[in-house]
């Protein structure tokens, strides 16, 4: 139950409250539709709802749109079992339901004015003898004159005496409209009108109506994209550390900045993997898309590579079983990887590409350049049946830097263009001396510069970033 302005109100039980959809007078509710306003009444943020994925915030526009023109206040509740589980009944056969408060606009006022009174996320237990409850099971609106006695006891009793819960019982009209999505019910609208405004009639209940038909979708929209965002999250942070501080004659650096709305997760990888002998096989790949089916496909390639490379296998060998693997595993979309293996001992470092963006190589002259592979490869999943290797000589210490296609991909320039760009960018950050000084912590920074360095690229994708100091054994 929400506020509203002042005047004569019912008593602390509601008594003689009515149910005003319950016939009393036919002329009542004709002279109500008449006078009653439209739904041109409803504000501008009538128009954004559903252009945000966000609960909180599809439900603030949907208050903002009802008051203070069409009312004097308005909320939005959501069944929890809704909330937090697909698919999940309403169950407005409960002897009780629980909503959750998503939303509050007490006119022109902003929300916090009553945040302690009625907070927003708070979670209450409606019994099924209110209107509420009868809204969702009915698919119906439910109208009345006062508010209904559950409400009003439970706002007295969370007022502590304040003199503020007589404004809370002032109401001359009182509406709760259902939320539903096809034949399932995820919470209810609530709106209230002072004494001195026309009551709601049948017109203002079917504007209502309308509006929650269009608030439901987006806010079911709204739901799918945090549970999908949460889920994304949950494998990305499931995952182990890539990356050790240093062996092999390798120091590396890495990082990601998911280019998803609220950092949702996509399909980059990375990984250094210590090797017999010295030698450390590292990884950048990228599985196409974002949310749960692309980190999973992640998951997947990751988890082939850590094992193939314990079965100590030549490069192009690995990259081959792993096409192999990811043609054979089922949801694994479109990927492509970089990997390479550098031998400090040997002083090499051998490469194969999957369909994916050369790696940089920084010498000691100071200058970034990509390397020309001897063959790009195939994306992997296609059966290719083979790669090629490029084996570097590498006599003095050098930087290596492995990226996905999100720090070079534009739609305006050509990819081999931005991977210059990329290369000049390396040197122009490399130049500047970190702010906390050199030594260990200058790799870290040059990465976190590279990451947020401005770049053509549309930014529609993630960027992964996995840099190698390479030293060659007696250096």
């Amino acid at each position: 139950m929400l506020p509203l302005s002042p005047a004569a109100r019912p008593d602390a039980h509601g008594k003689g409250t009515t149910l005003r959809n319950q016939p009393r007078s036919g002329t009542d509710d004709v002279s109500a539709a008449l006078t009653s306003p439209r739904r041109s009444v409803f504000s501008p943020a009538a128009d954004v709802i559903g252009s945000e994925l966000d609960l909180l915030m599809t439900g603030s526009h949907v208050v903002h749109a009802l008051t203070p023109g069409f009312c004097d206040a308005a909320g939005v509740y959501l069944l929890e079992r809704w909330r937090v589980e697909e698919n999940a009944h309403a169950g407005v056969d409960a002897p009780r339901i629980e909503a959750r408060r998503t939303a509050l606009r007490v006119g022109p006022d902003a929300r916090e004015d009553w945040e302690g009174m009625l907070p927003v996320g708070e979670m209450i237990a409606f019994p099924q003898d209110t209107p509420y409850v009868r809204a969702l099971a009915t698919g119906q609106a439910q109208l009345l004159d006062a508010v209904d006695p559950h409400t009003a006891e439970r706002l007295i009793a969370s007022g502590d005496g304040e003199s503020r819960v007589c404004d809370l019982l002032d109401v001359a009209a009182f509406l709760v409209v259902p939320l539903r999505l096809r034949d399932l019910a995820i919470g209810f609208v609530t709106c209230t009108r002072g004494p001195g405004r026309v009551p709601f009639g049948p017109a203002d209940v079917a504007a209502v109506e309308a509006l929650a038909a269009r608030a439901a979708v987006a806010l079911d929209n709204a739901r799918r994209y945090e549970r999908e965002r949460r889920t994304s999250l949950a494998i990305r942070n499931s995952l182990p550390p890539g990356t050790a501080p240093e062996f092999g004659g390798c120091r590396t650096a890495h990082g990601c900045l998911p280019a998803g709305r609220d950092n949702l997760v996509g399909g980059d990888w990375f990984d250094v993997l210590k090797r017999p002998g010295d030698r450390v096989s590292l990884i950048v790949g990228d599985a196409m898309g974002h949310g749960p089916e692309s980190a999973v496909a992640m998951i997947q390639l990751r988890t082939a590579v850590r094992t193939l490379a314990a079965l100590d296998l030549p490069a192009a060998d690995l990259i081959g079983r792993l096409d192999t693997l990811a043609g054979d595993s089922p949801g694994v979309p479109f990927a492509t990887c970089i990997y390479a293996e550098w031998d400090a001992r040997r002083r090499t470092c051998t490469l194969v590409g999957a369909g994916h963006p050369p790696p940089l190589l920084r010498g000691p002259d100071g200058r970034t350049a990509p390397v020309r592979l001897t063959g790009a490869g195939l994306p992997l999943g296609l059966g290719a049946g083979s790669y090629e290797e490029t084996v570097l000589s590498v006599p003095d210490p050098a930087l290596l830097v492995l990226y996905s296609d999100g720090l070079v991909e534009s739609r305006d320039a050509d990819i081999d263009q931005e991977i210059s760009r990329l290369a000049r960018t390396v040197d122009a950050a490399a130049a500047i001396e970190p702010g906390d000084g050199g030594g260990q912590d200058a790799l870290p920074s040059l990465c976190r510069r590279l990451l947020h360095a401005p770049s053509g690229a549309a930014g529609a994708d993630d960027r992964t970033l996995l840099l190698a100091e390479l030293t060659p054994a007696g250096c």
